[in-house]
């Protein structure tokens, strides 16, 4: 019995690292983490790529694809206007290639409801 719940337990966190789906909220209350867009990647923490569908956004925090209902997200995210406000800096990237963290943050892996 312990053996199913441990098998149950690891399949919901593999099955939540599969998806960085991403909800805009329009309340900082309202918002797991706050991001602040900065121009350059040596600026960011983290350099998101945007993937158009679902099954793109796949095993990381920096392939984000926005869905249209907050109870579809793993991270909803609030925009904030300076740098200093936002608990990670981000730098939006053309290239899925150039995705990923730059930096050591403690909201790495916490974007996607499960650790990198």
């Amino acid at each position: 019995m312990k053996r199913k719940l441990i098998f149950v337990m690891a399949l919901m966190v593999v099955c939540n690292a599969f998806a960085a789906n991403v909800f805009e909220v329009e309340n900082a209350s309202e918002a797991d983490v706050k991001v602040a867009v900065v121009k350059y990647k040596s600026e960011a923490d983290l350099c998101v790529y945007v993937a158009d569908y679902k099954s793109e956004a796949a095993g990381s925090d920096s392939i984000w694809h926005y869905v249209n209902n907050a109870s579809e997200a793993d991270v909803k995210v609030f925009f904030v206007n300076y740098k200093s406000e936002a608990d990670i800096r981000v730098c939006f990237v053309k290239y899925r290639s150039e995705a990923g963290w730059r930096t050591s943050n403690p909201f790495r892996g916490r974007l996607r409801g499960a650790a990198d």
